[in-house]
């Protein structure tokens, strides 16, 4: 009996955490447990990008993709997710080619962006705006 392998990956993004789950599988993609196919057009092409350069490179797009995100707002957790299931795929196929694709394509697809909010200084209201000064 061969045993089925299951990768785990994660992907950050502002305060958003994903973990991408991935095995062998029919093309698969579930967000929350929600089908990609459902989320709004932006999002649901921000996947797609994923899917069609892996297709370029494997040839096919076998793989069934479970994506836990949780934190943050709506564009941080899509970010997460891509970030995870590209760095799954990558894992998961062991293919240099489809890790140059995806670097090549855009290098935010498997390296996390590490921007923080900027923290508030003592006595201001924002993260660099300063009190005003009235000389009257």
């Amino acid at each position: 009996m061969e045993m089925q392998k299951n990768i785990v990956v994660g992907g950050k993004r502002k305060t958003a955490l994903a973990k991408a789950t991935i095995k062998p599988g029919n093309g698969r993609i579930l967000i929350n447990k929600i089908p990609y196919e459902n989320l709004d057009f932006f999002k649901k092409l921000t996947i797609e990008e994923i899917i069609e350069l892996t297709k370029q490179a494997e040839g096919n797009f076998d793989f069934d993709i479970e994506v836990k995100i949780t934190g943050g707002g709506n564009e941080g957790q899509i970010s997460a997710a891509r970030l995870a299931i590209a760095r799954a795929l990558v894992e998961f196929t062991k293919s240099e080619k489809l890790k140059k694709d995806f670097l090549n394509y855009d290098r935010s697809l498997l390296v996390a962006d590490t921007r923080r909010k900027e923290a508030y200084k003592p006595g201001d209201s924002k993260a660099r705006r300063k009190r005003q000064k009235s000389f009257r």
